[in-house]
């Protein structure tokens, strides 16, 4: 079977269950799995009635919402290629996926997307098509496109696709050069979602927050588990300001995101304490040892049983409720995340299991065990998967979920293979169980002036644990020592500025004396956990915060180190001259 027609069947298997709900006024907004399912296969007529052919492929330019999953599976059931499109990208970086792509279709989120793509439109010969999510004057809507009752073609356009044809294109996040269009097909997807499906149990009643883009392959995969097992998809409100507030309110029972996300809910659970007074300091970390005592103890005394009790109810609860209160589940990847948040969640009684893939292997490689996680690594690999450590301590993974190749690059699909083995770029180990840690990226990797070989992901994630520090990047290639350029976290300068006596306003605080003392105290922290070598000796605070739009960030939020490193070329060169 096909992506498209195995969730055809799982929406007239699940038929009367909730498939995905948005928040609304009062309420949500809901739509049941058969509802989905005729939707879809009346979108689907609608673009094969636009000339959409099998294997054409249709962008779809938005954020994680509803109306986004329809187009996919409307997409899909016409026979045609998906190409997720990044809703944060620039008209230029549209441009570029869109034609690459060579795309007829697009269908955009609103007239703010629709403005990027008529900013290029005449450099996209193959696009023929502008769709709209919502309604945008002089333009046709997924619902006008999918008004009709027929379903003409659509089941001969399931039909005419194979589970070797591909399924979507999902471009890479483009940190060290022009994105790569990933070809997976059916069988990748379906695969990987048979490896998700015997690790993590889903079905009829689990509810996952979706908020994560669309655009990228872990989300897919999220979504195409849910659906196929009968799961709800609960959308997020689209405010990023509202992010926690949405998620509370969704009460998840299953909660995919990326480590800033539980970075900041660590944070924010922790500053409740932390501004509190000491009274309330000494209860928060009593909480967290004796949570974490009855993690690791399988056979606890009534009195330490009376004990979690009690610290349950005074504040492990307190910090389950930012998650809704129902969370079973959580997962996270995409970037290193600190030990000390995943070993807080578990105290909590909220297990976040880290995993590892990516693009080129639908997001799914390896993944902790429930119950078995080993912080500090990405877990064991998934069932089907192999995972094994050239000489030169690259991952090298191997499995269904590996993609195809890549879209018109024959050059790069054939460097990416080695001896059968997919070469992820990734440095890693793997511990006589199986667990695999990886320790950094082979083009990121720091060789100072000392012949010294230092990955900096970690101690970049290191430093993002401090509350007061946003983002981090560390240099040092070719020079004596590391330094670091740090953000102050957006979310915590009216607190830190209340906490010195001063005004929250960034571009004053970053030069502040007090501001740097603070910052320097977690800096030093880092460093009393690292060898010398690896220790930062001089850092900058930037009085901006670092964008996707001014090119420093890719849509998935991580760090293009090379831009990075040239914008802010004289800051770097100052730290050593000092």
């Amino acid at each position: 079977m096909t992506v498209a027609a195995t969730l055809l069947a799982a929406t007239t298997r699940h038929a009367d269950a909730v498939a995905l709900r948005v928040p609304a006024a009062g309420g949500w907004e809901q739509m049941r799995f058969a509802e989905l399912g005729r939707a879809a296969r009346a979108l689907a007529a609608g673009l094969i009635g636009l000339g959409v052919e099998p294997g054409d492929r249709v962008a779809i330019l938005g954020a994680t919402r509803p109306e986004w999953t329809l187009a996919d599976l409307g997409a899909l059931c016409a026979g045609a290629v998906v190409v997720p499109v990044y809703h944060t990208n620039s008209a230029a970086e549209c441009e570029y996926v869109l034609a690459h792509a060579g795309a007829r279709v697009v269908i955009c989120e609103d007239a703010a997307q629709v403005a990027k793509v008529d900013g290029v439109r005449e450099r996209l010969p193959e696009l023929e098509h502008v769709i709209t999510m919502e309604q945008v004057a002089g333009r046709r809507s997924l619902s006008g496109l999918g008004a009709g009752d027929g379903d003409d073609g659509v089941g001969a356009a399931i039909a005419a696709v194979s589970r070797d044809d591909v399924a979507t294109i999902v471009y890479t996040s483009g940190t060290t050069g022009p994105p790569k269009g990933c070809e997976l097909t059916h069988a990748n997807l379906l695969a990987t979602a048979r490896m998700y499906e015997s690790v993590v149990t889903l079905g009829p009643g689990a509810v996952i927050f979706m908020f994560l883009p669309l655009a990228h392959a872990l989300a897919r995969v999220v979504q195409l588990v849910a659906l196929e097992t009968g799961a709800t998809l609960s959308f997020w409100s689209r405010d990023p300001a509202r992010l926690l507030d949405d998620l509370g309110a969704a009460e998840p029972t299953h909660f995919p995101s990326v480590p800033r996300v539980f970075e900041k809910i660590h944070t924010r659970a922790l500053a409740a304490g932390e501004d509190g007074p000491a009274i309330r300091r000494r209860l928060m970390r009593w909480a967290l040892r004796t949570g974490a005592a009855a993690s690791a103890d399988p056979s606890p005394s009534p009195w330490s049983r009376a004990q979690h009790r009690l610290a349950d109810r005074l504040v492990l609860q307190k910090v389950r409720n930012l998650f809704g209160g129902s969370l079973q589940l959580a997962l996270t990847g995409a970037a290193p995340i600190a030990e000390d948040v995943l070993a807080f969640f578990d105290a909590c009684g909220i297990p976040v299991l880290e995993g590892y893939g990516l693009t080129e292997t639908c997001a799914a490689a390896t993944l902790n065990p429930f119950g078995a996680a080993r912080f500090g690594t990405v877990g064991r690999a998934l069932p089907g998967a192999d995972v094994r450590i050239a000489d030169d301590g690259e991952v090298l993974l191997r499995g269904p979920m590996v993609f195809r190749g890549y879209r018109a690059d024959q050059d790069a699909t054939a460097t990416s293979r080695r001896g059968g083995w997919l070469c992820t770029g990734d440095l890693g180990s793997l511990d006589p169980d199986g667990y695999l840690s990886i320790t950094g990226r082979k083009k990121d990797l720091i060789i100072t002036s000392s012949g010294k070989n230092i990955a900096p992901a970690n101690l970049e994630s290191a430093l993002r644990e401090s509350r007061w520090i946003g983002e981090a990047v560390v240099v040092g290639d070719g020079r004596p020592y590391l330094v670091a350029l740090l953000t102050l976290d957006p979310d915590e300068i009216p607190a830190l500025a209340a906490r010195l006596g001063l005004d929250p306003d960034l571009r004053r605080m970053a030069g502040d004396p007090r501001v740097r003392a603070a910052v320097g105290s977690a800096v030093d922290d880092v460093n009393a956990s690292v060898a010398r070598i690896e220790q930062i000796k001089r850092f900058a605070i930037l009085d901006e915060e670092l964008t996707q739009d001014a090119g420093e960030l890719t849509p998935t939020l991580k760090v293009k180190r090379a831009a990075v490193a040239a914008r802010f070329a004289d800051r770097i060169a100052g730290l050593y001259a000092q």
